[in-house]
């Protein structure tokens, strides 16, 4: 049922972005502020009736609100990064849209192990940072070379995006998740 979940919301999610950004009439930029108004809205609201937002443990009371904001911020993350790469939008291109969420994620990382931020406000910010950064870079696999892509096969750019996931698996699992680990023991 989690993975099911998983797919629908993220289906949902980049179905929804697609029709706020284009169908709406309202553009990327409309869009992506209506987005993060939802996702700020289903935050603040999970916040007053459960009294809390956390994503460990999720509570039963708490799962409704878990899903929603998984999907907003799935939706967010998609128009986030259109509106980042698209000529229509800021126009800086796959690769600079990338850079530009992979700097992002770490300074959430940073703000992981050096400050006092809030770990679950670092939570959310990387769940919509990681959506943008994963549609970029797929974009830039796929997409014809005119529009600025390697133009590989939605085959060949699944597997390529498989095998960096895995080598970032295996790299965090031997030099990264015993400084993670010890950052959580510490809060």
């Amino acid at each position: 049922v989690y993975w099911a979940t998983i797919i629908a919301t993220t289906t949902l999610g980049t179905t929804l972005a697609d029709f706020a950004d284009r169908s709406l009439g309202i553009g990327y930029i409309g869009g992506t502020c209506l987005l993060l108004s939802l996702l700020l809205v289903s935050l603040l609201v999970w916040h007053r009736v459960v009294g809390k937002v956390s994503v460990h443990p999720v509570t039963v009371k708490a799962e409704g609100f878990y899903w929603v904001t998984i999907m907003f911020s799935q939706t967010l993350g998609t128009a986030l990064g259109d509106w980042t790469a698209d000529a229509q939008g800021l126009g800086l291109g796959y690769e600079v849209a990338a850079l530009v969420f992979a700097a992002g994620l770490l300074v959430v990382v940073g703000g992981y192990l050096s400050s006092r931020v809030s770990h679950v406000l670092l939570f959310w910010a990387a769940f919509v940072l990681t959506r943008p950064l994963g549609a970029v870079v797929g974009d830039f696999l796929d997409k014809p070379l005119a529009q600025g892509g390697l133009d590989l096969s939605r085959a060949a750019a699944s597997l390529a995006l498989l095998a960096a996931m895995a080598l970032v698996v295996v790299l965090f699992q031997r030099r990264g998740g015993a400084g993670l680990r010890q950052a959580d023991a510490a809060e």
